[in-house]
């Protein structure tokens, strides 16, 4: 899948399976690339706009990770400032939203996750495999 450029993000959309309303900018990854252990989103937030809800999670926390813009994130009553290369977790229950108070776009990327899951992680759940690169064969 290639999902284009950053500033293509803002030309998806999605119906929201709850309130029935459109959300524009908003890309999910899971149907597209049949994960199974993890959601990712693409988002673009417009310039001076806030996300426009509050939110939590049963089970999943949350990795949201900024590519452009900035402004703040609130988990809880903790309220910081964020931009382009920040990254926040936020735990299940962390009662989340943020707003970009920037004058561009602001781009991130969530993902989600089941708290507690990873069992195994970089080199202790890989093994090296000897093999030609198919790549080398198309210079």
């Amino acid at each position: 899948m290639n999902v284009g450029n950053l500033e293509d993000i803002k030309f998806y959309s999605l119906i929201h399976k709850k309130t029935k309303k459109e959300i524009k900018g908003k890309l999910f990854l899971k149907e597209p690339t049949n994960v199974t252990g993890t959601e990712i989103s693409f988002r673009t937030l417009p310039a001076k706009v806030e996300l426009g809800y509050f939110h939590i999670h049963n089970k999943y926390e949350e990795i949201y990770i900024i590519l452009k813009g900035s402004g703040y994130y609130q988990v809880d009553n903790d309220c910081f400032p964020i931009k382009a290369g920040s990254v926040i977790r936020v735990a299940p229950e962390g009662v989340r939203s943020l707003c970009n108070t920037s004058e561009e776009d602001m781009v991130y990327i969530c993902i989600q996750s089941k708290e507690n899951s990873l069992e195994e992680y970089t080199t202790d759940d890989g093994k090296r495999i000897e093999n030609s690169p198919k790549w080398e064969n198309n210079e």
